[in-house]
């Protein structure tokens, strides 16, 4: 199963690699990353394989929340099929 994930928030070191860090620790695999800087805001969306994951996702949920809470950055996450439907032309 695959979701997506924004991060987006003032930019600042460290951003990317405590995101990655969490998804390791969880055994959630990186498939596909984009990041930018946008009149000084960090944003970065991320499609991650979640067939591993060892926490189910509203446990995940509430963790990637309270971390972006830590970064001063808004985390979301939702089910790949979600995200795409939402964006259908």
């Amino acid at each position: 199963m695959n979701a997506i994930i924004t991060v987006v928030g003032t930019d600042q070191v460290g951003i990317i690699a405590k995101v990655s860090n969490f998804l390791a620790q969880h055994s959630i695999n990186i498939a596909d990353i984009s990041q930018t800087i946008l009149s000084g805001n960090f944003v970065m969306m991320m499609m991650v394989d979640l067939s591993a994951a060892n926490l189910p996702m509203e446990e995940l949920r509430t963790a990637l929340n309270e971390l972006g809470q830590q970064l001063s950055v808004s985390i979301n996450i939702m089910h790949e099929k979600v995200f795409s439907a939402m964006h259908r032309i």
